[in-house]
């Protein structure tokens, strides 16, 4: 048997970290069974797996539960405060690259890159001509949600001299860009509506009917955030009837099997929940998740 710290892993985490972790603990794949316990004191989970009140009463030992994502809205942090259970998760990992794939959704979305790509692999350009496109650099974006991924994209948008402005809980006063008391106010005065906020019942179907009339048919929805802050039909309404003009989609309400009338509109870019997805946020995400549990199994030697 192995001498070595045992965590448990309850959801299927990226080969790269576990890796990581493999390397310093013993990874016990499993989730207890109905009416089952373990005795494991630390607990790997994700973002989009969770972790619920019955999951952690099935571990009398738990101390720690590591999240690898930025959300929690999937894991009961009521349940877990009252034990004294620690939830760590990784958000500062997946800044920069998620900030960066806001940028790259716009671009995709109003230039219609992806939609260029199918065109000239089916052979199309030969005998025809796309219709024009968006330009980027005279949009007004708004972002809802100015959070760290929220700022990150902001500062890029403006260095790309982009109008910025936002909404969220209340108004930045040390930032320069304009404030929106909320979502509709915001969508009515941009071109692009970006999505960066925390998901969760506060923030469900927040982007709904009301918003995307507000934006208008030549507006564009980007959603970097969660799925569940979209009315998911009203979007599909609004993309098929060119209430919009466009969206750029890396989160969906259902995923990975997602609305298949999405599939048919050329008018959105749909990406696999993506934006956080290389080499480096992986690295720092895995680095991040070691450094929490480590420090846990050396708080409990004591």
């Amino acid at each position: 048997m192995s001498s070595r710290p045992e965590i448990l892993v309850v959801a299927a985490i990226p080969p790269e970290i576990e890796q990581r972790l493999a390397a310093d603990f013993t990874l016990v794949k499993a989730r207890p069974k109905v009416g089952e316990t373990l005795p494991h004191s630390v607990m790997v989970t994700t973002s989009m797996a969770g972790a619920d009140r019955a999951l952690m009463e099935s571990l009398p030992d738990l101390r720690l539960i590591a999240c690898n994502g930025t959300g929690l809205d999937l894991i009961d942090l009521q349940a877990a405060g009252e034990r004294d259970i620690l939830v760590r998760n990784t958000p500062d990992a997946v800044t920069e690259d998620t900030a960066d794939f806001g940028i790259a959704l716009i671009y995709a979305t109003l230039r219609r890159v992806a939609e260029a790509d199918r065109f000239v692999r089916a052979g199309r350009w030969s005998r025809e001509r796309m219709t024009p496109s968006r330009r980027v650099s005279s949009c007004h974006v708004g972002i809802v949600g100015l959070g760290k991924i929220g700022k990150a994209l902001a500062r890029r948008a403006a260095g790309l001299g982009l109008d910025v402005s936002y909404t969220a809980r209340s108004a930045k006063a040390e930032l320069p860009y304009a404030y929106y008391p909320n979502a509709p106010a915001l969508a009515a005065a941009v071109d692009v509506l970006v999505l960066c906020c925390p998901g969760g019942p506060e923030t469900a179907g927040l982007a709904n009917r009301t918003v995307l009339d507000a934006l208008g048919p030549q507006g564009y929805l980007i959603n970097i955030a969660r799925g569940s802050v979209v009315d998911e039909p009203a979007l599909l309404a609004a993309l098929e009837e060119s209430r919009i003009a466009g969206a750029g989609l890396d989160v969906f309400a259902s995923e990975p099997q997602i609305d298949q009338r999405f599939f048919a509109l050329e008018n959105v870019v749909l990406q696999p929940h993506y934006a956080s997805v290389t080499h480096e946020t992986r690295r720092d995400m895995a680095d991040t998740l070691h450094a929490a549990i480590s420090k846990q199994f050396a708080a409990s030697s004591f």
